[in-house]
């Protein structure tokens, strides 16, 4: 213990005969910490605090009727994204601020220097806090005025462009929708038309029952001409064995209707058919057409038939040619119906087989054309769907573009102006001062250690036998005179000035900033 208190009583001595350079060091950081403090411009401090509301009583009611936006996530975007270079640059045109900057790279670097000034913080409680520092108070105060309007405007203004954007492209997607609908009903409208037979319903539809009745039709058919062949090879069977029975020539002339009776009666059957499928059907229906083709041909030939008996007749009056035989007359006139009987017959039972041909076709092509047609069906249905959904989409979109319109959504209310403060926030001077007096004690004590260390001195007996590492045999006292006395009392008072003139400078530096503050 007694060797520490030693060694400090030896660094001590050291440093007080080193005191002056301490002092010196001490006074040229006071001078260089006054001058930098002096030159620190005053900072002033705008700011302004601005309450969103997000929520709304309407939430509730308008649940499901309108597209409600995320409100709370909207302000974090834009609290987030809001102090970007685009908007900076734009907050120092509305501020005049760009007018301080003579070249490009200035102004990048004011830019930079205002997005690392401006504090944007807050978000609980929906409560957000704009500062700003400025050498300029009322500079300051207006570009946080201008940044409390920008946030407030962006805020409003993306909600609406986002709804007017969304409500565009739902408007475009509808109309693009109502061009596919309209081309799929037309597709499906020619398309029935181009197939109109085959997507019959009823009984044009009934394939099956359509072809078993033609195939009994057509076995009936078949039946008649087989009969009226057999008739046919009879008469031509007569006509060519000569097997004629003879008449009296002086029978009296037949009427025109008496000579042709089964053409009048098969004339008049066909008539009848063609009044009863009439009643069924159309002019253009097969059986219908046939019918009237097999009447006129049968009235052609009782036309040419009562033309020959008449034409015979006067022959035989004129007594030219050979005597004619009536009842010849009549077998070639019901050979001759024949004949036509069997054409017509033989013209039917093509006219079936052609319509079951055509029937069982469109039975093997319904299914293919029903798929298609299923299918171009189910397309349009599922473009309605959506068609349907984009409109409701719409209505809601509109719905909640009215209702953010009418400020149902984010509310920005201004709970604090922007204001800026009388005073500067920085620097704080008082304290700055006082870290310059430490700083400067500091380095007059660390300056009078450190120049000791280099340059020792010997101030007693064990010092000198530590340095010298000689034994010390004694050692002899120094008498001061008066005039050494009054040279040391001169040096003590010259140093203790000038620590004084220290003090007091940094005391009137202290007394000077508080009344500048306090003024």
């Amino acid at each position: 213990m007694d060797e520490l208190l030693r060694q400090l009583i030896t660094i001590l001595r050291g440093m007080w005969h080193r005191r002056w350079w301490g002092l010196a060091v001490a006074w040229l950081i006071g001078i260089v910490g006054g001058v930098v403090i002096w030159n620190i411009p005053n900072r002033y401090e705008a700011s302004a605090r601005v309450f969103v509301d997000t929520d709304s009583l309407l939430k509730p009611l308008i649940s499901g009727l309108a597209i409600a936006p995320n409100i709370n996530q909207q302000v974090a975007m834009i609290t987030r994204t809001l102090v970007s270079r685009p908007n900076i640059e734009k907050l120092m045109r509305t501020s005049d601020m760009d007018l301080l900057a003579r070249t490009q790279a200035e102004k990048e670097r004011m830019v930079d220097q205002l997005m690392r000034d401006i504090r944007f913080a807050g978000g609980r409680d929906n409560i957000y806090n704009i500062s700003y520092r400025d050498t300029s108070p009322e500079r300051a105060r207006r570009v946080v005025q201008n940044f409390v309007s920008m946030f407030v405007e962006t805020g409003l203004g993306d909600k609406r462009r986002d709804a007017e954007s969304a409500i565009r492209f739902v408007d475009d997607q509808i109309k693009n929708f109502e061009a596919r609908i309209e081309e799929s009903e037309r597709r499906i409208r020619d398309f029935r038309l181009a197939n109109m037979e085959l997507l019959g319903t009823g009984q044009s539809g009934n394939y099956f029952a359509q072809i078993a009745a033609l195939t009994e039709d057509l076995n009936r058919v078949n039946l008649e001409l087989r009969s009226a062949e057999q008739s046919r090879d009879a008469l031509k069977q007569q006509l060519e064995s000569g097997d004629v029975p003879s008449m009296l020539p002086s029978l009296p002339t037949a009427p025109a209707a008496s000579l042709t009776p089964e053409l009048d009666a098969r004339i008049e059957a066909q008539k009848r058919q063609v009044d009863e499928l009439l009643r069924r059907y159309t002019e253009q229906h097969p059986d219908i057409v046939a019918s009237r083709r097999l009447i006129a041909q049968l009235e052609a030939e009782r036309k040419q038939a009562i033309e020959e008996h008449q034409k015979a007749r006067k022959e035989e009056g004129k007594g030219g040619g050979a005597p004619t035989n009536p009842v010849f007359q009549q077998i070639k006139i019901a050979l001759s119906e024949a004949e036509a009987n069997v054409a017509a017959l033989r013209g039917r039972v093509g006219e079936i087989r052609s319509r079951i041909d055509r029937l069982q076709n469109a039975a093997k092509r319904r299914p293919e054309v029903e798929q298609q047609i299923a299918q171009m069906e189910r397309e349009l249905a599922m473009q309605r769907r959506n068609y349907d959904a984009l409109v409701a989409r719409r209505q809601q979109a509109s719905m909640g573009q009215e209702v953010e319109a009418s400020g149902i959504g984010a509310e920005f209310r201004l709970i604090e102006p922007p204001r800026a403060s009388p005073k500067p926030v920085f620097p704080d001077r008082m304290a700055m001062v006082l870290m310059v007096f430490g700083l400067a004690i500091a380095g007059g004590l660390f300056t009078s250690f450190a120049y000791a260390q280099v340059f020792p001195t010997v101030a007693d007996t064990p010092t000198l036998r530590q340095i010298g590492n000689r034994p010390v045999l004694g050692s002899v006292s120094m008498l001061m005179s008066g005039p050494m006395l009054r040279r040391r009392r001169i040096y003590h008072a010259a140093f203790g000035s000038a620590v004084a003139g220290l003090m007091a400078f940094y005391g009137g530096w202290l007394a000077w900033i508080a009344w500048t503050l306090n003024k």
